[in-house]
C-alpha cells in the first residue's frame, strides 16, 4: 500500500509500532523529524526513511510550510487499521488535531 500524506507544520502522529510490516517514508516536500526507536533524524525532499517493524516510531513536520510524503507499507494490517479508524471527511480542510480514541490506540 502506498499513499501521499500532507502534513501541516507541527503535525505528528502518536508514537506507534507496526508488528508485521516496515513503513517507508519518501519525503516529497518540506522537512520532517523522524524518531525511530528513540533516535531522531531529519529528512528533506528526495530522502527516504525506513521505520522497521517492531520499532516505535513517529515523525513531526518541521518546515513552516509543512511537508508531504509518499508512505509505503506492505501487508494488510496497516491498510485494515486505516480503514477501521478512518471516517468520511466532514469538510474539505484538514480536521483539527485531537487525541486518538481508545479503539485507535
Amino acid at each position: 500500500m502506498s499513499s501521499s500524506t500532507a502534513c501541516p507544520n507541527g503535525d505528528s502522529p502518536p508514537l506507534h509500532v507496526h508488528r508485521h510490516e516496515d513503513e517507508v517514508f519518501h519525503v516529497l516536500e518540506g522537512q520532517l523529524r523522524f524518531r525511530i526507536d528513540g533516535h531522531d533524524q531529519i529528512a528533506g525532499p528526495g530522502e527516504t526513511i525506513i521505520a522497521p517493524k517492531g520499532l516505535p516510531h513517529t515523525y513531526r513536520a518541521e518546515s513552516p510550510e509543512g511537508a508531504r510524503t509518499l508512505t509505503i507499507t506492505r501487508g494488510s494490517d496497516f491498510e485494515t487499521m486505516l480503514r477501521q479508524t478512518s471516517r468520511p471527511a466532514e469538510q474539505p480542510e484538514l480536521p483539527s488535531l485531537s487525541e486518538p480514541m481508545p479503539e485507535m490506540i
